[in-house]
């Protein structure tokens, strides 16, 4: 028996990818799995950006990168963050990453010291609190319910500062809730930043294309808080090139110096290839791709489809989310309930539940700190989503 170390055994495995691989294990028996527990989109990467890393791999861009990239990406990075959301960044303030998670945990690393707090908004992304231990700080969690579309107001994140507070980290749109902030409601949280000037804060804004409420608005906006603000994106969900893993980060020059200084040490630069491909991808104008277009148009579509869908499950109570591709009931409603054999008390008993009997695979609450939850992705197609929809509803019905 070997002893590991405490930071690996402090580490929870991550719940969305063990049920994908309880998934597919069923799928190998023989089982027709209908799989809504992955965040990725189904569609194909874009034409023209597979185009460009063939072109990449004949012209032998087949040697070590930049560890923070090619500045050709950094300088096409610069110039979406003034087309897309009209922020002023230089390519020396970008550092890219092997996926927006490795931007993540980078930045995490440069800032957070042992005992330092994070504050996580819950429902969260399912590694934030992860990364947290990793780097040896300590997560203080804001609770937000259905009732207030999963979002956290200023006076929540007031009461949850102290002297030891060091770091802020959110999503917009969300993983797992779909929510997205406007404009008024991050102004409001910017005032309290204000306040408190030695507070950075971590924008995922990883599902920034894959918006139904129109333009996206990031906290950096404001100019005020600029300067702590860590803004973490990538190319994975709006161009579909989850498999590239390709993400990026966008500080001020220290804490991307400091991300470049860890990464350098860690993986050095992310695949040549896929920079070459991201660089196709981050010049293409989102307001003008009929293609990206039409991807969020049929996203919006099964959104519609599959909110119907779910909401004629009893027990189901669910916001109609603005963005990404998640839907986050609350189902409190099934604690306690049984089929004879087997007793729902959580969120997790409910995804095992539904999994071994009706063979649909969706995620706990408790992976996103909201165990009274379950999340489904709708990242799939609309016949996927009407059969699972039945399939739940079916074998819910027996537990009484």
């Amino acid at each position: 028996m070997y002893i590991l170390s405490d930071r690996i055994n402090r580490l929870a495995e991550s719940e969305t990818l063990a049920m994908t691989r309880r998934s597919r294990e069923l799928k190998e028996q023989g089982f027709d799995v209908i799989n809504l527990s992955i965040g990725q989109p189904d569609f194909n990467t874009p034409e023209h950006i597979k185009n460009a890393a063939k072109e990449a791999l004949d012209q032998n861009f087949t040697f070590y990168p930049p560890v923070n990239g090619y500045p050709e990406l950094r300088k096409a990075i610069s110039l979406k963050l003034k087309r897309d959301n009209n922020l002023d960044y230089t390519p020396e303030q970008i550092v890219v990453s092997t996926g927006a998670k490795q931007a993540l945990a980078n930045t995490m690393l440069s800032l957070v010291n042992p005992g330092d707090e994070v504050i996580v908004p819950a429902p969260y992304w399912v590694s934030y609190r992860e990364i947290i231990k990793m780097a040896e700080g300590t997560s203080v969690v804001i609770e937000a319910g259905v009732e207030n579309d999963f979002k956290i107001t200023a006076q929540q994140l007031e009461n949850a500062i102290t002297p030891k507070t060091k770091v802020f980290i959110f999503s917009s749109p969300c993983n797992p809730t779909g929510s997205v902030y406007s404009k008024e409601e991050l102004k409001l949280l910017a005032d309290v930043f204000e306040k408190h000037p030695g507070i950075f804060i971590i924008s995922d804004e990883i599902y920034e294309l894959i918006n139904f409420k129109g333009s996206h608005e990031s906290i950096a906006q404001f100019e005020s808080i600029r300067d702590r603000v860590i803004i973490i994106n990538g190319v994975s969900k709006g161009f579909a090139m989850t498999g590239w893993r390709l993400g990026y980060s966008v500080s001020n020059l220290q804490i991307a110096k400091a991300c470049d200084k860890i990464q350098g040490q860690v993986t050095s630069g992310a695949s040549s290839i896929s920079q070459r491909a991201a660089i196709a991808a981050l010049n293409t104008d989102p307001a003008k791709s009929e293609e990206l277009k039409e991807m969020v148009t049929i996203f919006k579509q099964r959104r519609d489809l599959f909110y119907n869908l779910i909401n004629e499950i009893p027990g189901f109570k669910t916001n109609l989310p603005d963005g990404a591709f998640y839907f986050f009931p609350e189902i409190t409603w099934y604690f306690g309930k049984t089929d004879g054999q087997t007793i729902i008390n959580n969120g997790t008993d409910l995804c095992n539940y539904i999994l071994d009997n009706a063979h649909v695979a969706l995620v706990s609450g408790e992976a996103f700190g909201s165990n009274n939850c379950i999340r489904l992705s709708y990242a799939t197609s609309e016949k996927d989503l009407i059969e699972s929809a039945r399939r739940i509803k079916e074998v819910l019905s027996r537990l009484k």
